[in-house]
């Protein structure tokens, strides 16, 4: 008798043949939303200026070149270099940032810490109210000496208030208060608990926060901008943002182009920003599945049961 009301309750629940079709074909319609415009920008990024000025972006140019990554590999040590900046940047960034944010999102979770209103308060305020870029420049400058140092590109993003907020309030929600207690009377110290207990079971929310502070990295150019002159220490798009700016500048100088039309004229311009973006959007591509597995393997932690 259970087993036909099983199979009834089943039959119940299953979506219809036509309603799994429109399901189907909604999720096929927002995956290639997804996935066209990615296969537009690596397609215009081969296609020659005169297509584009005559026939716009297509799909299907008339002409294919490779003038846009020559261009960008006539000095291919600078963009090597460039590229192990923004990695290392990146890798070593992202770490720390994932750390010190868990830090202070798990004590302010605790309804038994007796500073979490003060904390919580600290942390809102700066999402309001900042010093200003010129505070800022003369404390990393002038008080600790960052200038042309590395450790200015990692320090202003290692904290992310709205981040914080977000892993705070999984921490409330996710683990219960009774984990944790049962942990304390195993005799298990607070850091152990924050280990071997809440980060496991956190896993979701610390894979997203790895994801965030990951694209924030990589795709950070303006403190390069006001923190490092040595060229040898810039990121990937700081360079890119240059070499954008100096052939826009070339085309904005009427002498230059009056002496020199063919000089401007074979300056790639949509398709080289469009190169720019295939290469700066190529890691964040490789990275993210290794992120998606986590969040898979995240939600099937056990949790509180009974």
């Amino acid at each position: 008798m259970s087993k036909v009301s099983s199979v009834n309750s089943k039959r119940e629940n299953e979506l219809s043949s036509t309603t799994q079709f429109v399901m189907h074909m909604i999720f096929i319609f927002l995956a290639l939303a997804a996935v066209l415009p990615v296969v537009l920008v690596i397609i215009i990024s081969f296609t020659s200026g005169d297509s584009i000025r005559a026939n716009g972006y297509s799909f299907f140019p008339d002409k294919m070149v490779l003038t846009s990554y020559t261009t960008i590999f006539k000095d291919y040590e600078t963009i090597l270099r460039g590229y192990s900046v923004s990695i290392g940047i990146t890798v070593i960034g992202t770490i720390l940032s994932v750390v010190l944010m868990a830090l202070y999102a798990y004590p302010i979770s605790r309804a038994d810490y007796p500073f979490r209103t003060f904390f919580t308060f600290f942390l809102f305020f700066t999402m309001l109210f900042n010093g200003g870029l010129v505070s800022k420049y003369l404390i990393y400058t002038q008080l600790f000496h960052l200038r042309d140092n590395y450790i200015a590109l990692i320090l202003p993003l290692l904290i992310v208030p709205f981040n914080v907020i977000i892993m705070r309030t999984f921490f409330q929600t996710t683990i219960h208060p009774a984990v944790i207690e049962s942990a304390r009377i195993d005799g298990a110290g607070e850091l152990r608990i924050f280990a071997r207990i809440v980060l496991p079971l956190s896993l979701p929310v610390m894979a997203t926060m790895s994801l965030f502070s990951t694209i924030n990295y990589w795709n950070d150019w303006f403190n390069a901008l006001v923190f490092i002159n040595n060229e040898k220490m810039y990121p990937l798009q700081y360079l890119m943002m240059r070499v954008l700016n100096e052939i826009q500048y070339l085309r904005d100088q009427i002498e230059v182009v009056a002496a020199n039309p063919a000089l401007t004229r074979d300056l790639p311009d949509e398709s080289l920003q469009m190169a720019m973006a295939v290469l700066g959007m190529g890691p964040i591509l490789v990275v993210y599945p290794f992120f998606q597995k986590y969040f898979v393997k995240g939600l099937t932690v056990g949790s509180v049961k009974g």
